[in-house]
């Protein structure tokens, strides 16, 4: 897995020294030019991964791995490649694989003159990397932090083993789905021998203006409560990490849920139980009583016939800071559309044999998922009214290392510790 991953010639040159020139279709994003701008490049190496606090790409391709080679030299040379190749990847350069490499040694050519596309990649260990069936597989059980728990299964669950779990994570976010593949592909070129994908799932977010948020397929905004990138000192409480293991400093821990939602009767249900479902007016975003979409939700007021405006079973209610103690995550959550599931399972009255293989690829970071999402969610498993709608059928759990210097690769001070 060594190799010489330095040098070459970028994705743009090779189409200008065809005679071609890029256009991106659509969605309002500059073509490519014959200057080769990188400016919709993102910064790969840093104190802190990029893909957490990054303004939200249009795609996302999330793929979990499992190892199949039981030699720790393999992983890190495994990682040292990875690392090497996101960051090319990111500045828009195509992928030079190792020279000793037997599947080939260039790049697979379907990105090329699609530019950086603002591609971020993020990188997460799961449980299992640190022991699995009672066995400390790369001697790195000792340094497994205590914030990488076990989810419980929380009520209501249908989780798919083949769609849970892993290893290893890997998420690709681009603003050209494209290039979001082609980094999954050739990070998983790159694991031959070494491992492979247990489970992937693709997302999209609609393009929405800047400064607006995103809404889900549910018709309404998602995300409206998160915490401001910009303010540190709440980044610094809910988000990322800075005790325990020295390895997680500058990290985050991400859970990845895959939520299908019965989107056919979403749809036949009127826009007043939808609105009172969620919490908040469709339109605007905005909570009820208020006019705008980032007014503090006031969960003491009363309507006329004297009960609460926000229902005590809506979303935005069960999933407060102020009803979970404080807690918060930084959401990052992506549509999903896989096409129609014909062996749906739903619970009376809403099952049938056919509907849409579709909802929500949940994303979310947070600095201990024991005070975050896993506090979070077992409220919401128990009493939420979208409960009705939707099904988790896939969910995994991974610590996201802070990021790397230029020189490291992605987790350098858990195998160096």
């Amino acid at each position: 897995m060594s190799g010489d991953h330095s040098g070459g010639a970028s994705r743009r040159g090779f189409m200008q020294s065809a005679g071609l020139l890029a256009a991106v279709a659509g969605g309002g994003f500059a073509p490519a030019n014959a200057a080769g701008t990188i400016s919709n490049a993102e910064p790969f190496y840093g104190a802190r991964q990029s893909g957490i606090l990054t303004p939200p790409q249009r795609h996302s391709y999330f793929a979990a791995f499992d190892l199949d080679s039981p030699k720790r030299d393999d992983l890190v040379a495994m990682l040292k490649n990875w690392t090497v190749t996101s960051a090319a990847l990111a500045k828009g350069e195509p992928v030079i694989l190792p020279a000793n490499a037997s599947y080939g040694a260039e790049d697979s050519a379907d990105a090329l003159g699609l530019g950086p596309s603002r591609l971020t990649l993020t990188f997460g260990f799961g449980a299992s990397l640190f022991i699995k069936d009672g066995k400390d597989r790369y001697g790195l059980a000792a340094a497994r932090p205590e914030a990488l728990i076990d989810l419980p299964r929380f009520s209501g669950d249908q989780l798919i083993e083949a769609r849970s779990g892993g290893d290893l994570s890997v998420q690709a976010c681009a603003d050209d789905p494209q290039v979001a593949f082609h980094a999954i592909r050739h990070i998983t070129q790159l694991a031959y021998g070494v491992g492979r994908i247990r489970w992937a799932q693709t997302g999209f977010l609609p393009n929405t203006p800047p400064g607006e948020t995103a809404r889900n397929l549910m018709g309404f905004k998602d995300g409206t409560n998160n915490p401001s990138p910009t303010d540190e000192a709440a980044l610094t409480k809910h988000v990322f990490v800075s005790d325990g293991p020295a390895w997680m400093h500058n990290g985050s821990y991400v859970v990845a849920r895959r939520i299908q939602i019965a989107l056919e009767h979403w749809d036949r249900m009127r826009t007043n139980f939808q609105e009172q479902a969620i919490g908040r007016q469709r339109m605007s975003g905005a909570p009820f009583g208020k006019t705008n979409e980032f007014d503090a939700v006031d969960f003491a007021a009363t309507g006329s016939d004297g009960n609460p405006l926000v229902p005590l079973n809506a979303h935005v209610r069960i999933a407060s800071a102020e009803n979970n103690d404080g807690a918060r995550i930084l959401r990052r959550p992506y549509s999903y559309n896989d096409g129609i599931s014909y062996k749906a399972e739903r619970f009376p009255p809403w099952r049938q044999g056919m509907q849409y293989d579709a909802g929500l690829h949940f994303i979310c970071y947070q600095r201990d998922p024991r005070e975050g999402f896993a506090k979070i969610f077992s409220k919401l498993a128990m009493a939420d009214m979208l409960n009705q709608f939707t099904i988790h059928t896939g969910s995994g759990l991974f610590a996201c290392p802070g990021g790397a210097a230029a020189g490291e690769f992605i987790g350098e001070k858990l195998f160096s510790a």
